[in-house]
């Protein structure tokens, strides 16, 4: 049997009751919420399966750092999986997210085009966009290649 508890519990009494009436081995074993949720199964907030149960075979440390690097709001019930934790994805999707967001101007930096010069107010790092936001206040969303 498995079981999930926030502190450590001590089953040795109950374990020895229920193989003496049931005259078979029993083990207890206490397993962490992620690995739960990986026993149990079910659908992520993207509609997905649980990457978990998908193909995650190790759980790697995920950071709240990782989702603001994401661009993501910082909203427990948002960056949180089934299990209460930080999502998984947010570790693997990090690497991506690192290389595509180095190709961005950081938000705040000057940049001139051939609009004229803006401020950069908001970056999109998977469609590599930035929103300028240009001395006349119009704001324009250009390619980073178009930079």
């Amino acid at each position: 049997f498995y079981f999930t508890s926030e502190k450590r519990v001590d089953f040795r009494e109950l374990v020895k009751d229920l193989a003496s009436k049931y005259h078979t081995r029993i083990e207890m074993r206490q397993v962490g919420v992620r690995d739960e949720a990986k026993m149990v199964g079910g659908t992520g907030s993207c509609g997905r399966e649980l990457c978990c149960c998908r193909f995650l075979n190790t759980f790697d440390l995920v950071s709240v750092r990782m989702a603001k690097e994401q661009n993501l709001a910082l909203n427990p019930e948002k960056i949180s999986g089934v299990c209460g934790r930080l999502m998984c994805c947010l570790a693997f999707e990090h690497e991506i997210y690192s290389q595509l967001g180095r190709n961005l101007p950081k938000l705040g930096k000057r940049i001139k085009t051939k609009f004229g010069q803006g401020k950069v107010i908001r970056q999109n790092i998977l469609a590599q966009t930035v929103t300028l936001q240009l001395e006349n206040g119009a704001e324009m969303t250009l390619n980073v290649s178009d930079l």
